[in-house]
């Protein structure tokens, strides 16, 4: 019997290298037990960064329109990651989600657990009456898709996967000050906007309530 239980782990506001050890550790555990025929588990990691930019491992350089001086200014760090996708942002008011699972204990290959993912991303926003979509060929998830001009990301994806094990994740604004997104080609993209929850709503929204939401989520959408 497949182990499907999801271990919710809730770390606060961490830093962008802390989380980043933290989650190897427990990535390359996770590795080592089914190497060695064990159960192994599931984790979804919750937290907040302060302002960090961080670029995927196929990532860009210069997507990154700013100088080590003008990141020290912004009060901004900046890591080359070993995930995919390109630069994204993480900073406060955006909860950030690491899961840290076992595929094979959900017989599911990596472009299906992406899916989940933004399925589960999707139906939060749902929650707060947001439409939001998939983007053909552009991972993450959007509002507007259909209107090239006001498409814009409220979620970027970014994964690292071996032997079906999984870490880094996504990246949710709720609250995020989206102003930081001014100093990068988020995710790549020239031609695309980036919103959050409460911009598209006009009202606070608490983060812990989206957390909530999102745990719940997730533990819809894989235990289906």
């Amino acid at each position: 019997m497949m182990n499907q239980k999801i271990n919710i782990i809730d770390w606060g506001l961490i830093s962008y290298k802390e989380a980043w050890g933290q989650q190897e550790e427990l990535f390359n555990q996770t590795i080592a037990d089914k190497q060695q025929g064990k159960d192994t588990p599931n984790y979804l990691i919750l937290c907040e960064h302060p302002h960090v930019f961080t670029l995927g491992k196929n990532g860009i350089i210069s997507n990154l329109l700013i100088n080590q001086a003008q990141l020290i200014a912004a009060k901004a760090e900046f890591f080359q990651t070993n995930r995919g996708g390109d630069i994204t942002y993480h900073g406060p008011g955006q909860l950030v989600g690491y899961p840290i699972f076992d595929l094979e204990n959900f017989k599911l290959g990596l472009k299906q657990y992406i899916d989940k993912v933004e399925a589960a991303i999707i139906d939060v926003l749902a929650q707060y009456g947001i439409k939001a979509d998939r983007m053909p060929k552009a991972t993450g998830v959007w509002l507007d898709i259909d209107n090239p001009s006001r498409s814009r990301k409220i979620c970027a994806i970014g994964v690292r996967s071996s032997h079906f094990v999984t870490m880094h994740g996504f990246a949710l604004n709720v609250s995020t000050d989206l102003s930081y997104f001014s100093f990068i080609n988020p995710c790549g993209f020239v031609d695309k906007g980036v919103t959050s929850i409460e911009k598209e709503l006009g009202r606070k929204v608490e983060l812990s309530e989206v957390k909530m939401k999102i745990e719940k989520a997730f533990q819809k959408i894989f235990l289906v």
